[in-house]
């Protein structure tokens, strides 16, 4: 089985490599990153890279296809290479999914027309600009697409995706060797838990990040 992992600059680093540290543990599994222009790729927060040297023309027949979001999925809204790619290999593979605000780039596809998903909680509002009804929940399935709320939210998606593929008890065991057992020290993980203050800070400090491109 292959999972690629569609990459552009300014990527949120934890959108990605959550998923990645659970999808590499699968049994026969090559987890590929793609970008559509290869080299070091650098995260949102300029201290992570990621040496991509696979590619679009690269990478055309992945079972499974996985975009995160960061502040760069601003700059791949417009149709163009990448879009084409997630389209064409959309056609064949078994799971097409999302997390974060990869959501929105998915969503601008035209993929995701007519269909439920998730995003960041301070993205949900653009998913109906392109057809799509946002879910609250922390994982959306809908038909062959698959889509995460925020960030850490990749890691529920890429277990719950596991076990969906090749059962319940390898997804478990990833979960065990990667001693996933969340125990957050604060309950502010959530628009719905999180103060009145809190959410007010976290507006602040991500200023106009969820704008509209």
């Amino acid at each position: 089985m292959q999972v690629a992992i569609a990459l552009y600059p300014d990527f949120t680093s934890l959108d990605v490599m959550g998923p990645y540290e659970v999808f590499a543990r699968l049994p026969e599994t090559d987890v590929v990153f793609v970008a559509e222009n290869p080299g070091a790729i650098v995260n949102d927060l300029k201290g992570v890279s990621v040496n991509v040297v696979n590619g679009l023309d690269d990478v055309t027949n992945p079972d499974v296809v996985l975009i995160g979001g960061g502040p760069g999925q601003r700059a791949n809204m417009a149709d163009g290479r990448l879009h084409e790619w997630l389209r064409t290999v959309d056609r064949t593979s078994t799971w097409t999914t999302s997390v974060c605000t990869g959501t929105l780039i998915m969503a601008a596809t035209g993929l995701l027309k007519g269909r439920s998903a998730t995003s960041h909680w301070g993205a949900l509002d653009q998913l109906p600009a392109f057809g799509v009804t946002p879910s609250h929940e922390r994982v959306v399935f809908d038909g062959h697409y698959a889509s995460a709320a925020g960030v850490s939210a990749g890691i529920d998606l890429a277990l719950t995706l596991s076990g969906r593929m090749l059962g319940d008890e390898v997804a478990k065991t990833v979960q065990l060797i990667i001693e996933y057992a969340p125990e957050p020290p604060y309950d502010s993980g959530s628009v719905s838990t999180a103060s009145p203050v809190t959410l007010e800070n976290a507006k602040r400090v991500l200023g106009g990040r969820f704008d509209a491109a």
